[in-house]
């Protein structure tokens, strides 16, 4: 990179502040400029020192981190890294994210150094990603209420396939909750996330949605109308059955994926099950997941959109897909549910 990426780093832990600069400043790149032991130093410092990107402690005394984020958000908006506690609920960790974080790294609940420096690389990789990110791009108000149901099913598709990382918890908030009450098609999602979030954030989906959302479960017949998030630590795929149902199959195989679960592997699965009659959608994230997957869907006659550059939080995940030549269709975030609703 051309310039340092300037860091304030807020933890109301004297060791925890310790570590998280020792861990940045591996990195040629990065310089901490500031530390704050609170959300009123941090107010204070953000206004001081302008920094590049903020990491950020969640529980803190007098103004917590989301109350941090909320602030910051509103006065003068900067990419916040949300650096929290696995203990913590992940209920915090996401109401962080609804206030403007742009992504979150655990720290280990064990203050070993050893155990602390092992997400020095996600923390890393995090921080230079959201330093990358435009402001504009981090999605804070979302369109209300679902889409008018669509005139014409046209039976194209089977089923809607969606991988997306970084800024995907803010980005699905502007496509699911939009889709109609008796939309047509099942929804299969991959989202990257340490286990233990995915079921409070389907939860949280599923209160402000028309459709239904839940964690997929191992086994569940897939049925339209209702999206599945699939579980942190597990691949979620799709069976056909003798009788011709198609039902869930979760499974922590294969173990060489990059993620679990891989967005490349559902869209596999959902290529060899649904054949021609697949739509993937490939969102922000950092990487490449979703390259494979989407080939698998060309291959078999199926369609494959991308986030286009302009509203990606991270242009990672979709950048590897429309340089493959495999998108059919590049569309920013706020036209995304409306195109996909189209098409259906």
């Amino acid at each position: 990179m051309n310039q340092h990426i300037r860091v304030l780093v807020v933890d109301d832990s004297a060791y925890i502040r310790k570590v998280v600069r020792e861990m940045l400043e591996r990195s040629p790149d990065i310089e901490v400029v500031g530390i704050a032991r609170d959300g009123v130093e941090a107010l204070d410092q953000c206004e001081r020192l302008h920094p590049d990107v903020v990491t950020s402690d969640l529980i803190m005394p007098g103004i917590d981190g989301i109350e941090f984020i909320r602030r910051q958000m509103a006065k003068q908006p900067v990419p916040i890294v949300i650096v929290s506690i696995a203990a913590e609920s992940s209920e915090r960790v996401l109401s962080g994210l609804d206030a403007g974080a742009i992504d979150f790294v655990q720290k280990p609940t064990a203050l070993a150094t050893d155990k602390v420096f092992d997400v020095a690389e996600d923390l890393l990789a995090k921080v230079i990603a959201a330093a990358r990110a435009p402001l504009a791009r981090i999605p804070l108000t979302f369109p209300d209420g679902p889409l008018p149901a669509a005139l014409a099913f046209q039976n194209r598709y089977s089923v809607i396939v969606i991988g997306v990382s970084t800024g995907g918890p803010q980005g699905l908030k502007a496509i699911v909750p939009r889709l109609p009450r008796d939309f047509p098609l099942p929804v299969a999602i991959v989202l990257h996330m340490p286990i233990g979030y995915t079921e409070a954030y389907a939860r949280r989906l599923d209160e402000i949605s028309a459709v239904q959302v839940m964690e997929a479960r191992d086994g569940e017949a897939v049925r339209p109308g209702v999206v599945l998030i699939a579980p942190a630590g597990r691949h979620l795929t799709f069976r056909r059955n003798a009788d011709g149902t198609i039902t869930t199959q979760l499974d922590v195989r294969p173990l060489d994926t990059p993620h679990r679960p891989s967005i490349d592997v559902l869209f596999q699965s959902a290529a060899d099950v649904y054949g021609e009659r697949v739509l993937g959608v490939v969102m922000t994230g950092m990487g490449v997941d979703g390259r494979e997957g989407a080939a698998w869907i060309k291959a078999r006659g199926g369609v494959v959109l991308t986030e286009s550059e302009e509203t990606c939080v991270v242009y990672g995940m979709p950048r590897s897909v429309v340089e493959a030549g495999l998108s059919d269709e590049a569309i920013p975030l706020d036209r995304l549910a409306a195109t996909i609703v189209e098409r259906v």
